[in-house]
């Protein structure tokens, strides 16, 4: 099992930044790539940004690249989302997700939330215009 708990949302306005963390805590958090995700009211989670087991690789939705940074430190089992530019759109519930990684060193690129074993219960941004 791994628990994770998401802090870091709030109200920022348009143009403000953000940095999300995820705490985790359970089996070895090394052996498990990481990713954020969001849901907006009526709309469906999506990936937003996703890190490998080591922390070399990354992926970035098309929407936050160039603003979104994922990072993770291993020793501390947390992973980060700094969110930089925010934009009304942003607003939702984001969400921290850890799955297997075994022997696979790489990102998983544009993953379905159902690939992800463990979530955490989020943590709500909002961005006003």
């Amino acid at each position: 099992q791994v628990q994770l708990v998401e802090s870091g949302g709030g109200l920022v306005q348009t143009g403000g930044s953000l940095r999300l963390s995820c705490a985790a805590s359970g089996r070895t958090f090394s052996s498990y790539a990481m990713g954020w995700f969001r849901q907006a009211p009526g709309k469906e989670r999506e990936s937003v940004a996703a890190v490998s087991r080591s922390g070399t690789s990354t992926y970035y939705a098309d929407s936050v690249k160039g603003r979104f940074t994922i990072s993770r430190g291993n020793t501390k089992s947390t992973v980060y989302l700094q969110m930089n530019s925010l934009k009304p759109k942003n607003t939702a519930v984001y969400y921290c997700a850890a799955r297997w990684s075994g022997n696979y060193g790489g990102v998983y690129y544009r993953s379905a939330p159902v690939e992800y074993q463990y979530w955490g219960k989020g943590t709500q941004v909002t961005v006003s215009s």
